[in-house]
């Protein structure tokens, strides 16, 4: 019976996922505009970065919604590619009505969190925030590395990624993949 169970919820979460796909176009506002991958390799890593990012966020009128420990070990039981360790958003507005950040990891850079700036309703207030964030970050955690942004605005997969000294690059063999 178990079984079914979590064969019906895979199922619906497909089904779900596959009826949302479609072209939207995203407002410029919510455009990527400077993405890092954070390295939290450890529980109280990513309790400190959420506590950084908070109080960032705070001096900025913002606030930070982060998925508990519990529901991520859940989705990673239902859908085990969507395994995560830190899913975390930055809004404006009480009722989380504007993005501004993201930071996540994925099965595909466990403990690498990926944060990511979108441009914003007020472009001079978000960056001002970014460069506050960064900067408190970096203090923590000096190995923050810039991801690179593609022209559409996304970050290439993780596998499609070469670390350098200053950052990461797309490797020349799957560039052709983000023109």
């Amino acid at each position: 019976m178990r079984g079914w169970l979590l064969l019906s919820i895979l199922v619906l979460s497909i089904l779900v996922a596959l009826a949302g796909c479609g072209v939207a176009e995203h407002p410029e506002s919510a455009r990527t505009v400077a993405a890092f991958e954070v390295p939290l390799y450890s529980k109280a890593d990513r309790t400190e970065f959420l506590s950084v990012l908070r109080a960032a966020a705070d001096a900025y009128g913002m606030h930070v919604d982060a998925t508990g420990e519990n529901d991520l070990e859940r989705e990673s039981t239902v859908l085990p590619l969507a395994r995560r360790t830190l899913s975390a958003a930055v809004w404006r507005g009480a009722n989380d009505e504007k993005a501004v950040a993201s930071a996540m990891d994925g099965v595909d850079h466990l403990g690498r969190v990926w944060l990511m700036f979108s441009k914003g309703e007020d472009p001079g207030m978000t960056m001002q925030f970014r460069e506050r964030a960064l900067h408190d970050i970096r203090l923590h955690w000096p190995d923050t590395l810039p991801l690179p942004i593609m022209p559409n605005g996304a970050i290439p997969l993780a596998s499609d990624l070469i670390r350098t000294p200053s950052g990461y690059q797309v490797k020349p063999s799957e560039a052709r993949r983000y023109d």
